[in-house]
Order: structure tokens, then C-alpha cells, then sequence
């Protein structure tokens, strides 16, 4: 994830490290306890209409999300596929790029450290993503800081709401703690969707206030 071009990626939960978040995680878990933890997250979770499930299958990590905006589908698209410019609106990435293009695959290039309470986690990950425009957009990992990967995008309308539906799988080469682990993946999940929902409200709003002139 061959002409360099513009990629569009799954936006997947970034919690991604080595052995000192392991030991980061295990030492908070035990001093903190995990119920007061996760409490304390969702009490001060934004964007709560943003649905979000994360489960831990041994040392599988599946999330489902469900994103709704009132806003263009064109525009849902171009924020989801501008991977040169995500830097600009998604705040735990460093850097996001487009290393090649073969067809309606590219290959997308991200790093970042994403925060959560006490926790800080590197990512450093090379996808593979299949462009179905405007509909669909499929990633798998290629190399980086994970096991293995593989997130779908859809953007499909319902009742003049667009919904942004994220489902996937992966598998981080760090021990992540059942219930606070979740808890702390979805959040930040949650937290990212937020994100992207403003950057495409903002452009929309912007391309009416044109279109108004």
C-alpha cells in the first residue's frame, strides 16, 4: 500500500507498542483497578452517539464502528481517502502518506502514538487499500507494529444520514488486559471518529457557504 497517489485507509484503533506499554498496562491494572478506570473514561467520552464495540478473543482484537454525519457522501469520501492532509485533523498521527498505487490498491504508510489516560502507545504501520469509490474501502496490514490486520470501511445512507461503518480484526504483539484494554481501544476509537466526523463537517459546511456566493 505504482504512481504515487492519494490513499484512503481504515482508520483502526492505535493501540500499538512493544514491551514497555506491556508492563505500563500491567502496573496500571493492578494499582488503579480496572472498573474504576473504564468508569472514569466513559464519564468524560465525547461524541457518545459514535457507537463503538470493541471484544478481546484471546489475542484478537475486533471492532465495530458506527459513525453517523449529516453530510454529503462525496465528502464523507474525500475526508476518509485524503491521506496525504490526515495529519491535519486526526491528532495521534505524525505522519500519513501514499508510498505507491497499483490500480485501485494503494499502499499507505501512517505513524503516530496515541494517548489514553496514562497509557502512550508508537505505531509505525504500513496497509495495503482496495478502493471501492464511494462506497467501500478495505485494508490489510503489510508490515509495522502488529500481527496481522484487516479493517472494511462502508459509507452507506439511511434516512439522509450518512454512516460511517468500520468492522475488522487484529492481532497487536503486545499483551493487551481483558475489560481495560477494550475499554481504553474504544475510546480511543471513539475519540479519532470524532475527529474525522468535525474535519467533515467543516469541509461541508465550507463547500455550502461556496455554493451560497
Amino acid at each position: 500500500m505504482a504512481a504515487i497517489s492519494k490513499a484512503p485507509m481504515t482508520i483502526a484503533p492505535n493501540i500499538h507498542g512493544g514491551r514497555r506499554a506491556s508492563r505500563q498496562l500491567q502496573r496500571c491494572c493492578s494499582v488503579l483497578g480496572v472498573f474504576a478506570i473504564a468508569t472514569t473514561l466513559s464519564a468524560t467520552t465525547p461524541d457518545e452517539d459514535i457507537a463503538v464495540r470493541v471484544q478481546k478473543h484471546g489475542s484478537e482484537i475486533s471492532v465495530e464502528v458506527d459513525c453517523p454525519v449529516r453530510a454529503p457522501t462525496r465528502v464523507v469520501w474525500d475526508v476518509l481517502t485524503d491521506y496525504d492532509h490526515m495529519t491535519r485533523y486526526i491528532s495521534n498521527l505524525a505522519y500519513s502518506g501514499v508510498e505507491g498505487r497499483v490500480a485501485d490498491v494503494l499502499m499507505v504508510h501512517q505513524t503516530g502514538n496515541a494517548t489514553r489516560g496514562p497509557f502512550s502507545f508508537a505505531f509505525d504501520n504500513v496497509r495495503a487499500v482496495e478502493l471501492v469509490p464511494f462506497t467501500e474501502i478495505r485494508s490489510r496490514l503489510v508490515s509495522g507494529n502488529l500481527k496481522a490486520s484487516q479493517f472494511t470501511t462502508r459509507i452507506v445512507e439511511a434516512d439522509d444520514v450518512v454512516h460511517i461503518l468500520n468492522s475488522g480484526r487484529y492481532r497487536p504483539e503486545i499483551w493487551v488486559p481483558p475489560l481495560i484494554g477494550p475499554a481504553l481501544i474504544e475510546e480511543e476509537t471513539r475519540k479519532q471518529y470524532g475527529e474525522i466526523r468535525a474535519e467533515i463537517l467543516r469541509r461541508a459546511h465550507a463547500a455550502n457557504g461556496l455554493s451560497a456566493r
